[in-house]
C-alpha cells in the first residue's frame, strides 16, 4: 500500500468533509450550476472595496472565461449585465448552463461557447468586461489566456482576475475528496492521485471527475492536469512579461489575523487566500 498513501488516507478521515459543489450535486441538494448562481456574489465580493457591481456589469457585454456550468454568468445577468458570454472547454457544461438559463429566464442574455481560452471566436474589442474568476490557476498557458483577454476587452473596459495561489490550503483542487489542508505540501502527486481515486470510487460522477483532473503525459506518468500550480510570483512574472501595470492589485489573507504572515516573502504563498487584480484597457 505504501506508508505515505496509508498516512494520507488515515489523516484525511480526521478532518471534516469540505463543503464542495460536486458533493452537493451528488447528494441531491443542488446542481453545480445552481450552486454557482447562489455563490455568484462571492466571485466579485473581493472587488467591492474598490468597484461597484454597477461599474463592473451594468449594461455591459461580459465575457466569463472559465464559466463552468454557467451559474456565475447568470448571476452577472441578474445584477444588470446586458449579455454574458460564458466560455469553457467542458462539453457537458453547455447543457447544464442552458438548463439554468431557461429556468431563470435568461436564455436571451446568456450564450455558452465551447472553446479554448487561447483562441476565442470573437472579434477584437468585443466586451466591456472580462472576468477571470478562479481561472488563471487552471489553464495550461495562462500568459496566452491573459493576452487573449486583453485582445477582447474594449477601450475603457476592464479585466477582473482573481485566483487562489497553489500553496493555499486547498490549492491542490482535490478538496471534493481530500480534506487535508495544504495536502500538496506533504504528499507527492502520485500519492494524492491514488488517494483521490480511492476516495471517489463509486460516486455517480466518478468518470467525469477523473477525466477533468488527471491525464497521462508522454512518458506514461499520470499527472494532475486540472491545475497549473499558479503562484503569486508566477502571476506577477506574467504581468511583467506582458508589460501590464495593474489598475488594482490586492493579496487577501486567509484570515485578518494572518495578515502579517501573508506579507512575509517566504510565507505569503501559504497564507494568501486570493490574489485580486484589475487590468484597465
Amino acid at each position: 500500500m505504501g506508508l505515505p498513501y496509508w498516512l494520507l488516507m488515515k489523516t484525511n478521515s480526521l478532518f471534516p468533509r469540505t463543503v464542495h459543489p460536486l458533493n452537493l450535486q451528488n447528494d441531491g441538494e443542488k446542481t453545480y450550476a445552481r450552486w454557482q448562481f447562489e455563490k455568484g456574489y462571492d466571485t466579485i465580493r473581493l472587488y467591492m472595496e474598490r468597484f461597484s457591481k454597477e461599474e463592473m456589469f451594468l449594461d455591459k457585454d461580459v465575457l466569463d472565461m472559465g464559466c463552468g456550468a454557467g451559474g456565475k454568468s447568470m448571476y452577472y445577468v441578474s445584477i444588470g449585465a446586458r449579455h454574458v458570454t460564458g466560455v469553457d472547454i467542458v462539453e457537458h457544461y453547455r447543457a447544464e448552463s442552458s438548463a439554468l438559463a431557461e429556468e431563470l429566464g435568461y436564455r436571451d442574455q446568456f450564450t455558452f461557447v465551447l472553446a479554448s481560452a487561447y483562441d476565442l471566436p470573437f472579434a477584437d474589442a468585443s466586451f466591456d468586461t472580462v472576468i477571470m474568476n478562479d481561472f488563471m490557476e487552471h489553464v495550461d498557458r495562462p500568459l496566452d489566456a491573459l493576452k487573449e483577454a486583453i485582445r477582447l476587452v474594449r477601450p475603457g473596459g476592464r479585466i477582473y482576475v482573481n485566483f487562489p495561489p497553489y500553496y493555499h490550503p486547498t490549492g491542490a483542487h482535490l478538496s471534493d475528496a481530500i480534506n487535508i489542508p495544504w495536502v500538496q505540501l506533504f504528499y507527492s502527486e502520485s500519492v494524492m492521485i491514488r488517494a483521490y481515486k480511492e476516495l471517489i470510487r463509486g460516486v455517480p460522477d466518478e468518470k467525469e471527475r477523473l477525466d477533468l483532473r488527471f491525464y497521462t503525459d508522454d512518458k506514461g506518468v499520470e499527472r494532475i492536469g486540472y491545475i497549473n500550480r499558479m503562484t503569486l510570483k508566477r502571476f506577477k512574472n506574467i504581468l511583467r512579461t506582458l508589460s501590464i501595470e495593474p489598475f488594482y492589485y490586492k493579496e487577501v489573507p486567509l484570515r485578518p489575523y494572518l495578515k502579517p504572515l501573508a506579507k512575509l516573502p517566504i510565507l505569503r504563498e501559504l497564507f494568501v487566500k486570493m490574489a485580486v487584480c484589475v487590468i484597465s484597457r
